[in-house]
């Protein structure tokens, strides 16, 4: 196995485009590093992307937000404006395993890990986010919602990596929020998730809304419907039905010794009402 810290997007591009065997890209190494001591990957090349300035960057961009794919939850708690102004990408980055472990786990390598579960995941959908992808062929932006396919798999192509994520400028009267089920208080995977990005005008009215679930379907969906349930509505309980009747409607889970087919359903319904609504409270102060 060889072992390899480029200092630049272009050296880790050339590494992982010439790898001979299986390449894999070190961010935080806390999915990594475990998979590889169960023998479930063997690497023939691991490329550390922590030297490379942008992956390591949190800045205000355009408007919006650049966060390096190699940035931890825990730097991401600590930016006190990132913080207020997407509270939700911040919640979930915070709940991916214990205090240890949000010391070094990232937004990049909880998406390409590519658990249908990960915490991140739903609230980067629900922001809107993009994934500024390098590769051999130059860069190019994904909406995060196009990056994972499937279980382990993502629409990366030989010699691409996540350099950063973008964070579109935030509209007033916005807000968002993120909420999981998990069987134990903590360091718990998943049963749901759901991610909720929306925004009001003058009169509690919402004006867009962007929904999104993990753990119950391949992959983490952005749930069109659901947004749409809400959109021209105060979140009065009307909206909040359709809204639940939407969210389990594109849930599509497995059975598992975490959940059952029908137990996820329901709880994706109850977690996209209340997200919904921290995140419809949170845009009335804005």
């Amino acid at each position: 196995m060889r072992y390899q810290a480029p200092e630049s997007l272009e050296g880790a591009v050339a590494l992982l485009a010439g790898a001979q065997g299986e390449a894999r890209v070190l961010a935080g190494g806390t999915d990594l590093l475990v998979q590889m001591r169960a023998d479930i990957v063997e690497p023939e090349l691991i490329v550390d992307i922590k030297n490379i300035r942008e992956t390591r960057a949190v800045v205000e961009e355009r408007g919006g937000w650049r966060i390096g794919a190699a940035v931890t939850g825990a730097e991401l708690k600590e930016n006190s404006r990132l913080k207020q102004e997407w509270p939700g990408v911040v919640e979930a980055a915070n709940l991916i395993g214990s205090t240890q472990i949000q010391g070094r786990a990232t937004l990049g390598g909880n998406l390409c890990n590519g658990s249908p579960a990960a915490d991140s995941v739903p609230a980067l959908i629900a922001a809107g986010a993009t994934a500024s992808v390098v590769g051999p062929q130059g860069r190019r932006d994904v909406p995060v919602e196009d990056v994972m396919l499937g279980p382990r798999k993502l629409s990366l192509t030989k010699g691409e990596l996540i350099a950063s994520f973008f964070l579109p400028p935030r509209a007033k009267g916005s807000a968002d929020a993120y909420l999981r089920f998990i069987p134990r208080t903590e360091m718990d995977i998943a049963v749901v998730g759901a991610g909720v990005n929306l925004t009001v005008d003058g009169k509690g009215s919402i004006t867009a809304a962007r929904v999104s679930l993990g753990a119950v379907a391949e992959k983490v969906l952005l749930v069109s419907e659901a947004a749409r349930a809400m959109i021209g509505s105060t979140l009065d309980q009307a909206a909040q039905e359709r809204l639940t009747a939407a969210a389990q409607a594109a849930c599509r889970p497995i059975d598992d010794k975490r959940g059952t087919i029908q137990f996820r359903i329901e709880v994706a319904g109850v977690l996209a009402r209340r997200a919904a609504s921290i995140a419809y409270e949170r845009a009335r102060q804005r």
